[in-house]
């Protein structure tokens, strides 16, 4: 059951990441994007992982250690909890990427490869997408400005 549960994580999340990257200018998908309950489902699988391993994962996180992190994943449940804790948060930084991105301007053709980034690995894919958009955002600022009226 957990080597299931474990194989449909990312399934639940797919079709999140293939909006934004293969359709991302369809006004369906930023609505469907900017709603952060496109992690529930992950979120709900997670919660079923960990009820069995709770005492093992909450010793994990309440005094974390590498032995303990270690122990948790040689446990079934304990490492298909930790991949869907991975996947939910990857998703919703993905989102936010997505959402920044559109924002600011930046072509799909550029959100593409960072989105995909993001879902390997997560936090390269984020630090590349900061380092992009502090370099857009100072000009962004000067564009953003009121202007005064005249009267």
């Amino acid at each position: 059951m957990t080597g299931t549960l474990f194989q449909i994580t990312f399934y639940l999340a797919a079709p999140f990441w293939l909006l934004m990257i293969f359709a991302p200018t369809w006004s369906v998908t930023t609505r469907i994007v900017s709603s952060p309950l496109t992690a529930v489902p992950v979120a709900v699988l997670y919660a079923a992982l960990v009820v069995p391993v709770f005492p093992e994962v909450w010793a994990a996180v309440t005094g974390p250690d590498l032995v303990g992190f270690q122990e948790l994943m040689t446990l079934p449940n304990g490492a298909a909890a930790v991949w869907a804790h991975v996947i939910a948060w990857d998703l919703l930084v993905g989102q936010w990427m997505f959402l920044q991105g559109r924002k600011l301007g930046f072509s799909p053709w550029l959100m593409g490869p960072l989105l995909v980034l993001a879902i390997l690995l997560s936090p390269l894919g984020l630090l590349v997408f900061l380092a992009l958009r502090a370099v857009r955002r100072p000009a962004d600022r000067g564009a953003a400005r009121p202007v005064a009226s005249r009267g």
